[in-house]
């Protein structure tokens, strides 16, 4: 059963599901009636509110409105649970998406998903991206809440802090011999191999500007994983920053050291959502400041 009007309900369908079969599949109607829907909804709002492609995306006016469907969805769920509880035990609860740093996803963020599930049976739908981008998955209406590095809420968004996850730069005895013998400076940063997450990733880059106050251009490996960064640079590959939480074994294992013991990089990490009134959302918060405060610096 939807509460919600049945042409809003295809849009978050088809941009949920990425194409018009696998909404049509989900809502229990046809492909053309999805279609049919979607293409009213457009009529009634003037403007094409999603990207006919595979995967179906939205168009600038289609972000605008699932912003504000993606709310409703949650209190939809909640109303339902309230007034049918007997639906709530037959069907499947549809997934809350939130998008999260992948340094999060690693280290602690899980915990308080698993917390969430055991005690209230929420499904997850959980979107990774780096902490200076999970921001434009909420922008967008992609996810509901999201963990990001920006202290300033958006327009519509509620924002609390969760705590600082700490950077250490890290390299395998070997390399740190052999590139940093005279300490991390400019001139051996910019011969160093150093590991980065991906392009979006400025973690590195803003740590070596801090030190040399120059803009390096040093040999780059690409290496998308957290917790394959630990490995990578105790494989010589290259230096990277690693969260203290990822490097605790390896480092007491001296298959990396700290090559710049005396410094850090710390990220304020804090929790924006949609603000409306969802005990949904009010318990994600609650789990994630709790998971947090075991896991990263005040």
């Amino acid at each position: 059963m939807d509460l919600l009007h049945p042409q809003l309900a295809a849009f978050a369908a088809v941009l949920e599901e990425g194409s018009f079969e696998a909404a049509a599949r989900r809502l229990s109607v046809t492909a053309s009636a999805v279609s049919q829907r979607i293409k009213a909804l457009e009529d009634r709002l003037g403007q094409v509110l999603v990207v006919r492609q595979a995967p179906c995306r939205p168009t600038r006016a289609g972000e605008r409105l699932l912003r504000r469907v993606r709310p409703m969805q949650a209190l939809e769920a909640e109303a339902l649970a309230d007034f049918l509880p007997e639906d709530r035990e037959a069907a499947p609860t549809r997934p809350v998406v939130v998008a999260v740093n992948d340094d999060s996803l690693d280290s602690w963020f899980l915990a308080a998903m698993a917390r969430l599930h055991r005690q209230h049976g929420y499904l997850f739908d959980i979107r990774v991206d780096d902490q200076d981008h999970t921001l434009d998955l909420l922008r967008n209406g992609t996810a509901l809440g999201a963990i990001t590095a920006e202290a300033n809420a958006l327009q519509g968004c509620n924002v609390h802090p969760l705590g600082v996850m700490r950077y250490r730069a890290i390299a395998s005895p070997q390399f740190a011999a052999r590139h940093f013998a005279d300490g991390m400076n400019a001139a051996a940063l910019a011969r160093a191999p150093m590991i980065v997450f991906n392009r979006k990733d400025e973690l590195q880059w803003r740590y070596v500007r801090r030190i040399t106050r120059a803009r390096l251009a040093p040999p780059v490996h690409y290496v998308p994983t957290s917790t394959g960064f630990v490995e990578a640079s105790a494989l010589g590959l290259g230096w990277c920053l690693a969260p203290e939480s990822l490097t605790g074994a390896a480092l007491r294992g001296g298959r990396i050291v700290l090559v710049d013991p005396g410094r850090s990089l710390d990220v304020p990490l804090y929790w924006q959502h949609a603000a409306v009134r969802s005990s949904v959302l009010q318990r994600i918060g609650a789990a994630l400041r709790e998971a947090a405060t075991e896991a990263l610096r005040l």
